[in-house]
């Protein structure tokens, strides 16, 4: 009963509270990385908008500051750029002074075919973005996190790293690579009191997956096979996210949570 005690969230209410945290979330202009940046705002975090596009990171970083000032700052980033990647990083800090939870959310699919005809370069780009790209990240922050003691690593993955595909064959590969990143990250980061997790979405209503469910008959279809009969929307997302970077998660390290609406029981 003592050690409940000595724990005050537990017994506040406020295990999925941020405040205090700054927050790193890649692809987060839109679609499951804003809804992930909106919500950690909303639970007291400082978090970094980044995307590709600087208009789009100012317009998601405004409209938070418009909720809550100055909890959210635009920094674009293509990740496929060590150099921009160092750059998010260096201006978080500046901004914030720490970098607590780190979301590596952004990622390429640039080929939809057949796993025998895809061409190097298409292949080299789904890998170098999906999974060595997140490795750079995490060896950017890994070293402050482990001088505090403390940090939640999130990877983004994919239901596609959990089963084969006839037309995004590479990008499930680089998925299942993410969840075996997050296994043998957590292993070396735990001693550190470091957690890193996978989100493994479903089909989700974003613009990345959008020829998939862009047409009554394709949503229909697509959402015909998930017992929950609807396909996702990026709130659906969000929450276990703000879980794995909150206190509520800080027992839970090295797995991959798929959030699916059940379509792969």
């Amino acid at each position: 009963m003592s050690d409940v005690m000595d724990r005050p969230n537990v017994l506040t209410g406020k295990l999925f509270d941020l405040t205090g945290k700054v927050a790193v979330i890649t692809g987060s202009s839109r679609g499951i990385g804003k809804a992930i940046a909106e919500q950690m705002a909303a639970h007291g975090a400082k978090v970094v908008i980044s995307s590709r596009k600087a208009g789009p990171c100012e317009e998601v970083a405004a409209a938070i500051n418009a909720r809550s000032a100055g909890h959210a700052i635009a920094v674009p980033a293509n990740i496929s750029s060590k150099e921009d990647l160092q750059r998010l990083m260096d201006e978080t800090r500046k901004a914030f002074g720490k970098i607590d939870i780190l979301v590596c959310n952004a990622a390429s699919n640039p080929y939809y075919g057949s796993q025998l005809d895809i061409g190097d370069d298409a292949f080299s780009k789904i890998l170098s973005n999906n999974i060595v790209a997140n490795n750079w990240m995490i060896q950017m922050v890994a070293p402050e996190m482990r001088e505090r003691k403390d940090g939640a690593i999130i990877i983004v993955s994919s239901i596609g790293g959990l089963r084969g595909s006839e037309v995004i064959g590479a990008y499930c590969i680089s998925k299942a690579a993410d969840m075996q990143l997050a296994r043998n990250l957590a292993r070396e980061l735990g001693p550190s009191n470091i957690r890193v997790n996978c989100i493994a979405p479903g089909l989700v209503k974003t613009d990345f997956a959008k020829a998939l469910w862009d047409t009554p008959a394709g949503e229909e279809r697509a959402s015909s096979g998930t017992p929950l009969r609807r396909l996702g929307e990026p709130d659906d997302l969000a929450g276990i996210a703000v879980y794995l970077g909150s206190r509520a998660g800080a027992w839970t390290t090295g797995q991959t949570f798929v959030v699916d609406g059940g379509s792969t029981c």
